[in-house]
């Protein structure tokens, strides 16, 4: 990297989708491309942002030292208002955040540039495709940061490309075969492409990333190149794909409280949940969370409940208020559920997720299979019941369970359209827990955790492939400096 000595550190410009599963990826990204000297500018929608500032103290529009780099946060102001009665529409909010947005991001990146941070590159991530379109307008070089699986990606692509059949309306049952993959039953797609789907905007605007691949110059996924080899190897002959995961486990290069200083969390987590966890026997936990998005129908939170209370286990669940504008009503656990279950559970709104999947006294992980809880999970070798609603996550279940060899299934998806039972629920927890079943599943996970060690240290295939991504930001802009200089002279 002796060419970035000689010119000012790299600027690359993150711009995410509101939520909280694409925030994070995108903000460990920009934490990695900070350690190695770039200045990192991170932004989403300043409706998003302001609870992210609510719930960080430290996130300035000031560049703030990260490692070897700078980070720092300028959000767009979208200027919307949740409380308003079209304030929950997602198609409204997404139509009017691309008009803004196509708008404002010119005026910050010239912005930047006349205050001598002239940007280098854009990364965007899934459901805001229109980022790559203002990217090529203003000449500057932007890659994607896959959120999801490359199983996940494949499907989009042959999808939208036409190159395998998908389910139909009139043959809405049909299997799907795809190159390096398992055969998928028609639930196990990621549900946006089922003809049933009521998710249609969402299925456009991830198709739109996919009709725009010819303008990034990479596509970065959030996966590791020997959890999905063979798919991987696949994809890299047809797309300019990269894997540089799992970003949650890079390398401690900072210190500890430096890096709890830069997160995209919406809310602080609550107090007691460590001290609760030490005061419980090794690999003795369930812990229960269904990511930020999800919420559950009352009476399978009932169920789930009284699953957990008959099972005997301890557990720890993450019950939160439905986010702003989801128009999700909150749920409550059953009258006197707490009184029955005693110390054996703790129920919490929020909580710093890696930390409590790592801890000694954790058995398994109750999830909805969202793809950074999968990677969290395989990485830090902690088992899975899987209990997937929609998206990409009835396909990660598909694999945490078939193919990682890591988890059972709890649940197949709102597709399924059936509340499981309570007897179901404390079956399952039951099998995970303990016999053959559990051990079994203990022992593929820390095969993978040890797989995805390997992958981010010095030399392994995440780390190689972040490197050349950063390389080839660097040549790129080496080659416009001369051209610039060229077409002066």
């Amino acid at each position: 990297m002796g060419s970035q000595d000689e010119m000012p550190p790299i600027h690359v410009f993150m711009v995410s989708f509101p939520g909280q599963g694409h925030v994070n990826p995108l903000l460990r990204l920009g934490k990695r491309l900070a350690t190695k000297g770039s200045l990192v500018t991170f932004s989403t929608p300043e409706s998003y942002g302001a609870l992210m500032k609510k719930a960080n103290k430290n996130l300035s529009d000031e560049p703030t030292r990260y490692g070897s780099g700078m980070i720092r946060f300028q959000f767009i102001d979208d200027a919307w208002d949740y409380s308003k009665p079209e304030g929950a529409n997602l198609g409204l909010y997404m139509q009017h955040l691309e008009l803004v947005g196509k708008k404002l991001l010119p005026q910050m990146i010239e912005d930047n540039e006349k205050q001598g941070r002239p940007v280098s590159c854009f990364i965007n991530n899934p459901f805001i495709p229109w980022v790559s379109d203002v990217a090529e307008t203003l000449g500057i070089p932007s890659a994607v940061l896959w959120v999801q699986s490359a199983a996940s990606f494949s499907c989009y692509y042959h999808y939208l490309n036409k190159l395998a059949p998908f389910p139909t309306g009139t043959n809405p049952e049909l299997q799907v075969q795809l190159p390096g993959m398992p055969l998928l039953k028609h639930d196990e797609i990621p549900s946006f492409l089922h003809p049933a789907s009521p998710y249609t905007m969402l299925k456009n605007a991830i198709l739109g990333q996919f009709e725009k691949l010819s303008t990034p110059f990479c596509i970065l996924m959030d996966t590791f190149q020997e959890l999905e080899l063979e798919l991987v190897d696949h994809l890299s002959k047809i797309c300019p794909i990269k894997t540089i995961g799992p970003l949650f486990k890079h390398p401690k290069l900072i210190p500890p409280d430096e890096d709890e200083d830069i997160r995209g969390d919406l809310l602080t987590a609550d107090s007691g949940i460590m001290q609760w966890l030490d005061s419980k026997s090794s690999s003795s936990v369930v812990y229960i969370s269904f990511g930020s998005i999800v919420i559950l129908k009352q009476e399978q939170v009932d169920e789930l409940a009284y699953g957990l209370l008959n099972s005997g286990v301890n557990f720890l669940w993450v019950i939160k208020e439905p986010s702003t504008g989801t128009g999700f009503l909150p749920v409550k656990l059953p009258d006197g559920f707490l009184d029955k279950a005693g110390d054996k559970a703790k129920i919490v709104q929020w909580c710093a997720q890696e930390q409590v999947l790592a801890h000694p006294s954790l058995a398994c992980f109750l999830t909805h299979c969202g793809w950074n809880s999968t990677m969290e999970a395989i990485s830090i070798g902690t088992p899975i019941i899987a209990f997937p609603q929609w998206g990409d996550q009835v396909l990660d279940a598909k694999y945490l369970v078939d193919v990682f060899n890591v988890g059972i299934q709890l649940c197949r998806g709102e597709n399924e359209n059936r509340i499981i039972p309570r007897e179901e629920v404390e079956k399952c927890v039951r099998e995970a827990m303990s016999g053959a079943k559990a051990v079994e599943m203990k022992q593929n996970a820390l095969k993978w955790k040890k797989a995805a060690e390997d992958a981010v240290a010095e030399g392994g295939s995440s780390q190689q492939n972040l490197q050349a991504f950063i390389d080839e930001i660097v040549t790129k802009c080496t080659t416009d400096e001369k051209l610039k200089k060229t077409s002066l002279q």
